[in-house]
C-alpha cells in the first residue's frame, strides 16, 4: 500500500532546508529583492545546490545527480513556497531536468543536477499538461521566433526550445534577446525570448519531453502551493493568538475559530492531494495523471483562500508593504494559473475518468 506519510529522511530533509532557508531568505530579504533589478537570490541557489545538492534530486546516481525521488523533490519545495524563495527550482531541477531526462544528453543534465547551470524549459508557465504549446521555426538550421511568459529565462544559461520540426533544442541564454515582462509575482521573473537566426542543439522529440516536464511541474507545483497555505495558516493563527481586542485574544472568537478550522481541513486535504501526486509522480503510477490532475485542481483554490484569509484577519498591518503576506498572495495568485488552471484540470480529470459534462 501507498504511505503518503513523511519518512524520517524526508522529515530531516524538512529541516535542513528549512534552516538554510531561514538564513537567506528572511521576509525583508525577499521583499527588498522585489524592489531590485535581481530578484533571484544567488547566494541562496548556490547553498541549495552546492550546499546541499539538491538540484539533482530527480537524477539518477548514474546520469549525475543524487537518485532521489519526486517526494524529497516535493518536500523542497514545499519548504521553498513557505519561504516564498526567489530561486529557479522548479523550473530547473525540476521541470527543465525531467524534459532532459526524456533525451539523450547526459552531460547537460549533470550540468543542471550540480547547479551550476540552470535550465529553463521554453514553454509559457501557464501552458497546462497536455495542452498546446508554441514553438519556434527552424531556417538553414537555426531558430527564428517569440516565445513569451517563460519563467525564469532571464537568470537561465541554457534554454530548452521546441521547435516546430518537432525537435527540442538546447540555446545558449547569451544568444537570444530575453525582454523581462511584468509578472504578478515578482519573486518569479517572466520574459519574452526571441530567436533570430539562433543556433541550436538537437536534444531529441519535443513532444515527449515537454509533456513529461509540464507533468511534472504541474504535480510538484501542488507542494509549493501547500507550503505557501501552510504559512498562511500557520502565520494566521500565530497572530490570532496574539492580537488582543475587547481584552482578549481575537482567536478567541468564534466567527474566527469556524473560519480557521474551515482553513485547516481544506489545507489537510492539500496536503493529502500533493503528498499523492509527489508519491505517484516517483512511482511513474499508472493512474499518475489523474493524481496530477486532482492536486492541481484542489491546489490553486486552497493556496489562494489561505493567502485571503491570512491577508483579511491580520487587518492592517496584513496590508502593510513591510509585511510578507503579499508576497504570499502573489505567489498563490500566480501558481493558479502555473502550468494549468484548476479549471482546465477539472476538465482534464473528466475526460480521464470518463465524467464528462453533459
Amino acid at each position: 500500500m501507498t504511505d503518503l506519510l513523511y519518512s524520517e529522511e524526508e522529515e530531516a530533509l524538512r529541516a535542513a532546508v528549512r534552516d538554510l532557508l531561514a538564513d537567506h531568505c528572511d521576509a525583508p530579504g525577499v521583499i527588498a529583492r522585489t524592489e531590485s533589478d535581481a530578484p533571484h537570490d544567488r547566494a541562496a541557489w548556490k547553498a541549495l545546490t552546492d550546499g546541499m545538492g539538491l538540484a539533482g534530486l530527480l537524477v539518477p546516481e548514474d546520469r549525475g545527480g543524487q537518485g532521489a525521488t519526486h517526494r524529497e523533490a516535493a518536500v523542497v519545495l514545499e519548504e521553498l513556497g513557505r519561504a516564498v524563495a526567489p530561486v529557479p527550482y522548479l523550473t530547473s531541477a525540476v521541470v527543465a531536468t525531467e524534459a532532459l531526462l526524456d533525451c539523450e544528453a547526459d552531460d547537460l543534465l549533470a550540468e543542471l543536477a550540480s547547479g551550476r547551470t540552470i535550465g529553463a524549459l521554453a514553454v509559457g508557465l501557464h501552458t497546462a499538461p497536455g495542452a498546446a504549446f508554441p514553438s519556434v521555426r527552424v531556417e538553414n538550421g537555426a531558430l527564428q521566433g517569440e516565445l513569451t511568459g517563460i519563467a525564469d529565462a532571464a537568470v537561465a544559461d541554457v534554454l530548452l526550445v521546441p521547435a516546430e520540426d518537432g525537435a527540442l533544442y538546447a540555446v545558449d541564454a547569451e544568444a537570444v534577446t530575453i525582454t523581462p515582462q511584468v509578472p504578478f509575482d515578482l519573486t518569479r521573473p517572466l520574459a519574452k525570448v526571441t530567436f533570430d537566426g539562433t543556433p541550436g542543439r538537437r536534444l531529441g522529440d519535443a513532444e515527449p519531453a515537454v509533456r513529461r516536464a509540464l507533468r511534472a511541474g504541474a504535480g510538484l507545483l501542488a507542494s509549493e502551493q501547500l507550503g505557501v497555505a501552510d504559512w498562511a495558516l500557520t502565520e494566521t493563527v500565530r497572530y490570532l493568538k496574539e492580537r488582543k481586542q475587547f481584552n482578549r485574544p481575537v482567536g478567541g472568537f468564534q466567527a474566527l475559530k469556524h473560519r480557521l478550522a474551515q482553513l485547516w481541513l481544506e489545507v489537510v486535504n492539500l496536503r493529502a492531494a500533493a503528498r499523492n501526486a509527489a508519491d505517484a509522480l516517483a512511482r511513474d503510477d499508472e493512474d499518475l495523471d489523474v493524481a496530477v490532475a486532482v492536486a492541481q485542481a484542489y491546489a490553486a483554490p486552497v493556496a489562494v483562500h489561505a493567502a485571503e484569509e491570512a491577508l483579511q484577519l491580520h487587518a492592517g498591518i496584513g496590508m502593510t508593504w513591510e509585511h510578507p503576506i503579499h508576497l504570499y498572495l502573489k505567489r498563490a495568485k500566480a501558481d493558479s494559473i502555473a502550468y494549468g488552471t484548476a479549471g482546465a484540470h477539472r476538465e482534464a480529470l473528466a475526460e480521464l475518468v470518463d465524467l464528462r459534462a453533459p
